[in-house]
């Protein structure tokens, strides 16, 4: 049974701040395990930012199969809303044990490898089925999963949950509109340089801080999926947004390895199987949230900006060569990239079919 739209209760220098994070969250994490073995069962706390969007419902429904395909020996608790702490803070709790799954845009993770951006890169996709379909493909789930064996993670699901838009306080309708406003990004080196191109200044920032930062105008807007938009009511201070489509927001999840290697074969084969299932099965539930959370944030007063074709092909021919030059830093950075771009061209021949 499926638990879309249910609620459920329950880089940027990751070195520098991981004692200091995990001294809250380890206790905590040891007290669940030891109550999980005391009843049979292992505790599986999976993370993640967003609240009644993609990557949460995504993470109900990975729980839920994980407890029904376990007959209950791995208890889930699903934390959505960052309940346990801000993006970098989960990823270190996820890395070191304190949380064993977390759900996240994998250029996140950056700091651990540089490669976890690559999927970042604009212009890579140009729809949500052609991006589902790069997610699915073989050499892309090898390259994305197995990014954090050597730093404690272990690659689980992996799909394409929605397109970036940049919401604004005040409203850009064409290119020149970008100019000297400070933008919201992902810690992704793609999208700085992309947006450094429109005369943007980009400001790396976990997803908890945005509103606040737009309300105190230390940015004039956000990159951002239309989910967290709609849901965290961005209406109330930021009025526009402006539909891009780019880059496309992937999702990566990923578990602490120490944790998966301690689980019997079976519950390991559970694990990787429901991740893969159910990262196919968010398709349909993708675009249907999307475009409730565009009917919500119109409902709500919010405007929807459209470039004009023009102005989109400007756009598009800005940043278009931005993967291929950011990717000529590092030969590990650029095989990475063809071997993305190579499957999006690949998935974009089979959607013409």
């Amino acid at each position: 049974m499926r638990l879309h739209g249910m609620k459920h209760v329950a880089h940027l220098g990751l070195a520098a701040v991981v004692f200091g994070g995990l001294v809250v969250l380890l206790p905590y994490a040891a007290t669940a395990q030891d109550k999980g073995a005391a009843i049979g069962a292992y505790v599986m706390k999976i993370s993640t930012p967003t609240i009644n969007d993609v990557p949460d419902t995504y993470a109900r429904n990975f729980g839920a199969a994980v407890e029904r395909d376990s007959g209950g020996r791995i208890k889930v608790e699903v934390y959505p809303a960052s309940q346990l702490g801000s993006i970098p803070r989960q990823i270190e709790g996820t890395q070191f044990g304190a949380i064993q799954c977390e759900v996240v845009p994998p250029e996140f993770m950056v700091g651990l490898d540089q490669r976890f951006e690559v999927l970042a890169a604009p212009g890579l996709v140009s729809s949500l089925a052609q991006g589902q379909n790069v997610a699915e493909d073989s050499e892309v789930r090898k390259l994305m999963l197995g990014l954090g064996a050597d730093k404690g993670l272990h690659g689980a699901g992996l799909f394409m949950a929605d397109r970036a838009d940049v919401v604004s306080k005040n409203p850009i309708r064409q290119i020149g509109d970008f100019k000297g406003k400070k933008i919201r990004i992902f810690a992704s080196k793609f999208q700085s340089e992309a947006f450094e191109r429109l005369g943007v200044t980009p400001v790396a920032m976990t997803l908890g801080d945005v509103l606040p930062a737009i309300q105190q105008g230390a940015i004039d807007g956000a990159i951002s999926g239309m989910g967290p938009i709609a849901h965290m009511h961005f209406v109330d201070t930021a009025k526009y947004v402006t539909m891009i489509d780019q880059p496309a927001i992937f999702i990566i999840a990923v578990i602490n390895k120490r944790w998966y290697d301690g689980l019997p074969a079976d519950l390991q084969q559970i694990i990787d199987r429901d991740a893969l299932q159910e990262s196919i099965a968010i398709r349909p539930i993708a675009a249907d949230l999307r475009a409730k959370s565009e009917a919500a944030y119109a409902a709500g007063g919010g405007e929807q900006i459209k470039l004009s074709p023009d102005e989109e092909s400007s756009f598009l021919k800005t940043i278009s060569s931005v993967g291929a030059d950011v990717s000529k830093s590092s030969p590990q950075l650029a095989t990475a990239y063809k071997i993305v771009t190579d499957a999006a061209a690949r998935a974009g021949q089979a959607g013409k079919q």
